[in-house]
This record gives C-alpha cells, structure tokens and sequence, in this order.
C-alpha cells in the first residue's frame, strides 16, 4: 500500500489544464463533431436571419455612368500644351472627384430632377436598422425643444438642402483605378430614378466645367482690362521720357547707335591700321637701310626686291646680268688665268652693273623713307584726333547711364504690356469656347436588377457567421466540459486505474419487470429484485457484465494473497450507480461460484434494500448492535446463490458510527471466515463521511463515477481529501454511459472510438 501511495502522490492529484500546448485538430475535430447539432441549429438560425433581413429589406438599384477626363480635346485651342506629370495629374483627378462629391453640385441635380419635390426619393423605404434609429430619433425629439416651422421660401430651401445632402450619401465618385475616368455611381430605391440622377450628375458636371471656365475667363477679362490701360499709360511715359533725355543731353543716335560713339570708333579703327602702315613701312626701309649700309658689293649681292615694288624689274634684270656676268669671269679665269684680256673686259662690265644697282636700291630705300615718314605723320595725327574724341565721349557716359536706365524701364513696361495684351486676346478667344476637358464615355443605363442587399451574399455571409457562432458555441461549451466522458479522463484527472462503462439499464429494468411478473410468489421473498441489479445475470454477454468482469480481475490481482477481500463500492454523489455496481459485482462473483456477500451499508439512503422482494424487517444496523446474529439477517438469492445483508429496520442518525463501531469489525472479521467476498454499497463521500469510517475495514474501493455528469475536479478534490480512500482504490467505473455518443469523445486513436466493432462480441445488448 506504501508504494501505491506513492504512485498517487505522482499523478493522481493533477490539475485538469491540457499537457500539450498545440492544438491537435483531430481532437479539435472530433469537438465539432461532438456539437454538430448545435453549430447545424445556430448555421439555420443564422441562415433563418438572413431570410428574414432579405424579405423586409428593400432593394437598393445602383445606377453608373463613366466620365473621361481628356485635356486633349482643348489641345487646338492652346498655343502651349501644359507639362504632364504623374503628381499633377493625381492631383487633378482627385481635385475632379471632389467636385463631383460637392454640395453645389449636389444642388445643381437636386433642382435640375426635382429631387426635393419627390416623396419616392425623400421617404424611401427603410432597412430595419435604419427604420429602428430614425424610431428611436423620434422618440427623442420628444425631449427636444420644438423647432419652428417653415413657410414658403425657407420651406423650399430646406427641403432643397435634405435633398442635397440625402442625394450626397447616395451617390459616389471613384477613380477607376490609375486612369483618367471617374465613376459615378447613384443608389435609389427605384431603378428608373437611379439612373435619370446618374444621368443628371454627367450633365450637371459637363456644364459646371463649362460655366466655371467661363466665369474664370470673364473675371480674368476684366482684370486684363484695367490693367492692359494702366500698362499702356505707364509704357507711353517711359518712351517719351526717353526722349526728352536724349535730346536734352544731344545723344542722337544712327543705326542705333550715338554718332559721338561711331565717329571715335571709326577714329579708332584708322589709327590702328596707321600704325600697321607704319610698322610696315619702318621695317621695309630699315631692312633696305641696312643692306645700303653693308656696302655696294654686300648691297648686290643680299638685295632681294618683292616684284610689288617699283623698278624691281629694272634691279632683277641688272641683277640677272650681273650674275651672269660674274659666272662667265670665274669660268674665264679658271680656264685661262687672271690676266687674260677677256676677263679684264667683263670684271669692268661687272662693276658697272654693280654701281648701277646699288643707285637703284639707294633710291629705292629713300622712296621707303619717304612712305615711312609720311605713314608715321598720319599716325600721330589720327592719334590726336581719337584723344580728343575721347575726351569728348567722357562727357556724355555719365548722360548714357541715365539714358540706358529709363531705356531699360520703357522696353520692360512695353514688353510687359506685349504680355497683358496677348493674355487679354487669347482670353476673349476662350471665352465662347464651347469645349470641356471630359466626356461621358459610359452613359448610365436603368438598371435592371438589385445592387443590394446580394442574395446570394446576405445568405453565404449568414451561413458563414451562423457557422462561427455554432462553433464559438461549440468551443464554449468544450471549455465547459468538466466532467468524465473517457478512461482518459480518468487517467488524466485521477492517475486511476480506469475499469470500464456500463451502460444505461433501461431496457434491462423492463425485462426484469416481466421476469419478476413471471417468478412464482414462494421465489419472492428470497430473490433480489430483477432488473438493474442484476444485469450480470440476465445479460452475462453484455458490455455491462463485461465490465464487471474487468474490475473483478482488477480487485483479484491488486488483492492477490488476500483470502476474502473486502470491497466498498462508492461515489462523490448520490444517484451515480454505485448501488447497481455492487449488486452486479457480487452477482458476478456468486455466479463464478465465489461465496460472496452483499451488504447494504448505505443506511440512510437503502438503495440495494428497497431493490429486494419480500425481505423481513431488520438488518445491518440490527446485526450490528447485537440484537441478533448477524447470520440471521442475511438473506440468500437463490438463482444466484448470493448471501445479501439488507439495511431493513430502523433509521439512525449516527451512521458512520455504526459503520465504525466494534460490532462492525466483529460483523467484517466472522464474514471474512465465512465467504471469499464481501462486497459493500457505501454511501457517497460528498454529503456523508460513512465511507471513512468504514475505511480501515476495506482492502479496496471501486469508485463509481456517472458518465458526462460527475464533475471532474469534484470527485479529484474528495480523493485529496480523503487519502486513505484512494490509496485503496482498485479503478474507476463510469457508469450510465451513452454508448451511441461515447464514440464522439474518443481521443484519436482511442478505444471508444471503436466501441460499434466490439458489439459483436457482446451476445447480449441492452436496448
């Protein structure tokens, strides 16, 4: 007993929170299947809703027309296409939704159907949850201060304006995607409505364009217009402003330009081609200088004469000869000597021609002094004149300074004038221009059918959350489950050995009923009432008694060694079975051929005694207190050869004294001679402590729990408190099992899943 209250310790007592920490879908699974019914009756009611929303809610027709947006068709009409960007045009479009969104646009359409004379468009007719608010509006106007009523202009013009606003909450302006088209779409409750405002809204829209580029236009005339005069009283000061300063300070001008300024310009550019001619003319008579310098023979010799030049023909034909001349004396004096006549002849025709040329370069070099002399004058003399035209233009650059200042400010305002006017004329062009930047590409159509409520929608959505709520409550009433459906549950929650179910004994009950109406009268007084107490003997090849079998067994080898073994049947509550499981234990042991003695030790409650027929007066608490032996209370069924103790006789209070008294031990202790089980119906340990009292007398305890009604942790926190009891438990049973819903439990892979496998080993069933 040590070790097994040990094993109790380690895993009895454990708390009722999952071990795992994922979710397992089989088992999550295996829960809606558990509440199918109640997640199918919330999935039809929540369908039954969304009939019910469809048929009192009217039909909402959406009518909608398609509006592009074209900058493209005012192209001809503009001197300079404006620059596109992708910011801009964003910018524009959403600039374009917004008016189709505005009020005066909502007005526009509201005078232009008539929307605030039409009751079908004031008054619709209302969805529930909007005929519920305007209700409860009512309702608390009551306690409102009354407003005036309106008469005449101030009537229309309210009317008016809820039907502007009443049109803005039923149209709407989107962009169609990243295009340049708007979609505008209008929702009424009647479709030829729908789209006579849609309709209405591309009109009014188009010819808002056109009347405000109209507007803008006659406004920008009129302001070009007063300024265009001021503009042209300002540039005609200036330009005559001009003028008088120029004439005052004589700063005439030809060609555009001050005849001062071109008159030293001019100046300018003669002295300095002077003083090129100059340049030139010094180097041509310095270069002839100095070859006149080098002598006569040096001047021959090196002179080269330009064939521009003066008698330069003259010099290169005396120049031709004298080298020729020179050629023929060195041949004749290399052939014949130096004093040969003929070389005498032409050494003095040569020196003539010598002489002859070096006069001519000699004049030709004072003709380039002359042209020296006279280029260097002129020089000087242009030199003198610029001078003095300068002097003179230094007067008149402080007079051009102004000048060029009130020049600056008349071209300014004339060009500024230039502008207005070309605006002015290009406004009064565009002004009757009959042509707006958008077009309706998609004209709207009446429609022909609902855009809401969708049926088909309203329906999947109320399946949908029909669903979800079935299995919230589904899942809410798992969390709920307390109580011990499986042998793992058992396991889990109480580390006991889990024994097995035992059916309901309805159809049992009714047989036993027959079977007793057929029994002969002398069989009365000895037989334990038929029917569920003793199932065993009436279906041995059932479930029920199959079970039994198993906690026999399990009593046999935890007992082993133990000639008679003492076994109290209990439970945490009362009507739980624990009186059927006793009885049908020890028929079953009596039916083995096992002596065994039931005794009824629940002695407030005598469930097992009231179910036997024709027993005497008197019984355990008699045999107890000695009055008889205790032998001869006992009672014997003879279809089952069981000796039964019955609780027959007077009531007492004290109970669990009794159970614990010495005469109780002295009863235990003969019967222990005397039979090879005794098995015990205790009362239940919730209300009464008759259980413990009797502990110390019993070699185990079989714990009777009722399936899906025995609450977990209450049956968990008794076996804490009552450790003696559980350290002698042998296992668990469930009783009152439903065994056409106990395969919904089953946690994957379990028994109880497999439980319509096993009925054809059982050759008895209980209906």
């Amino acid at each position: 007993m040590h070790q097994r209250s040990q094993q109790l310790d380690s895993s009895l007592f454990q708390s009722d929170e999952q071990k795992e920490n994922f979710i397992d879908l089989d088992v999550l699974f295996a829960a809606l299947r558990r509440r199918a019914w109640l997640i199918a009756l919330i999935a039809a009611l929540g369908l039954a809703l969304g009939v019910a929303y469809l048929l009192v809610t009217p039909p909402v027709y959406t009518a909608v027309t398609r509006i592009l947006i074209d900058e493209e068709l005012a192209k001809f009409t503009q001197e300079e296409p404006s620059v596109a960007s992708s910011m801009r045009n964003d910018s524009m479009i959403l600039s374009e939704v917004e008016i189709l969104r505005s009020a005066r646009l909502a007005r526009t359409v509201v005078l232009a159907e008539g929307l605030h004379e039409n009751e079908v468009f004031l008054n619709p007719p209302q969805p529930p949850v909007a005929w519920l608010k305007s209700r409860v509006k009512a309702a608390l106007r009551i306690f409102a201060s009354p407003r005036p009523e309106l008469t005449g202009a101030a009537a229309e013009e309210a009317a008016i304006g809820k039907a502007a606003a009443l049109l803005q909450q039923y149209m709407s302006a989107e962009r169609a995607g990243r295009s340049f088209v708007l979609e505008v779409s209008v929702k009424a409750y009647d479709p030829k409505l729908a789209g006579s405002i849609a309709r209405a809204y591309a009109d009014a829209y188009l010819s808002d364009q056109l009347e405000a580029n109209f507007d803008a236009t006659q406004r920008a005339m009129v302001w070009l217009q007063s300024r265009l005069d001021e503009l042209r009283q300002s540039s005609q000061a200036a330009a005559l402003e001009v003028e008088e300063f120029r004439a005052e300070n004589g700063l005439t001008a030809a060609s555009g330009e001050l005849i001062s300024e071109q008159q030293l310009s001019d100046l300018n550019s003669q002295l300095i081609l002077a003083r090129a001619e100059t340049a030139n003319a010094r180097a041509r008579y310095e270069q002839y200088k100095s070859i006149i310098d080098s002598g006569p023979e040096n001047a021959v010799r090196n002179a080269t004469i330009p064939p521009d030049q003066p008698n330069s023909a003259l010099i290169n034909e005396l120049k031709s000869r004298y080298l020729t001349i020179s050629s023929r004396a060195e041949d004749v004096e290399g052939r014949f000597g130096e004093d040969h006549p003929q070389l005498v002849n032409l050494r003095r025709e040569r020196a003539e021609l010598e002489r002859q040329i070096f006069s001519e370069l000699q004049q030709l070099t004072e003709s380039y002094r002359n042209e020296y002399n006279v280029a260097l004058a002129r020089e000087e003399s242009l030199g003198g004149n610029v001078g003095t035209m300068a002097d003179e233009s230094s007067q008149t650059g402080r007079a051009m300074v102004r000048l060029r200042e009130l020049e600056q400010r008349s071209t300014t305002l004339a060009n500024l004038y230039q502008t207005y006017l070309a605006r002015f004329e290009e406004a009064s062009q565009q002004r009757s221009l009959p042509i707006a930047k958008a077009r309706v590409i998609s004209e709207a159509e009446d429609p022909v059918g609902p855009s809401s409520p969708s049926r088909t929608m309203v329906l999947a959505m109320s399946l949908v959350l029909g669903l979800f709520a079935g299995g919230g409550m589904a899942v809410l009433q798992e969390f709920r489950e307390r109580f011990f459906r499986t042998g793992e549950d058992v396991k889990d929650a109480l580390g006991l050995k889990f024994l097995g179910y035992l059916p309901r004994l309805q159809g049992a009950a009714r047989r036993g009923k027959k079977d007793r109406a057929s029994k002969p009268e002398s069989d009365k007084a000895v037989t334990m009432s038929p029917g569920i107490l003793r199932a065993t003997k009436d279906a041995p090849g059932s479930s029920f008694a199959e079970t039994m079998r198993n906690a026999r067994l399990s009593a046999d080898l935890l007992l082993q060694g133990t000639s008679c073994k003492v076994i109290g049947f209990v439970s945490v509550l009362p009507n739980e079975g624990k009186t059927t499981a006793a009885a049908n234990f020890a028929s079953l042991a009596a039916a083995s051929g096992a002596k065994t003695l039931l005794i009824d030790g629940d002695l407030r409650h005598r469930g097992l005694s009231r179910g036997l027929s024709g027993t005497p007066g008197g019984g355990l608490a008699e045999a107890v207190m000695g009055e008889k032996h205790w032998p001869s209370y006992v009672r014997i069924d003879r279809s089952m050869q069981l000796a039964i103790l019955p609780a027959n006789g007077r009531h007492f209070a004290h109970t669990s004294e009794l159970l614990s008294s010495p005469g109780m031990h002295r009863l235990i202790e003969e019967a222990r001679r005397m039979f090879a089980y005794i098995v015990i119906d205790l009362p239940p340990l919730g209300p009464v402590i008759d259980a413990k009292a009797f502990e110390p007398m019993a070699d185990g305890f079989i714990i009777v729990a009722e399936w899906g009604a025995t609450p977990r942790a209450l049956l968990r926190s008794t076996l804490q408190s009552e450790r003696p009891i559980a350290s002698k438990a042998i296992g668990v049973i469930l009783n009152k099992a439903d065994m056409k819903k106990l395969s919904r439990y089953a946690a994957p892979g379990g028994a109880e899943g497999y439980m319509g496998r096993y009925t054809a080993y059982y050759g008895d069933r209980f209906e």
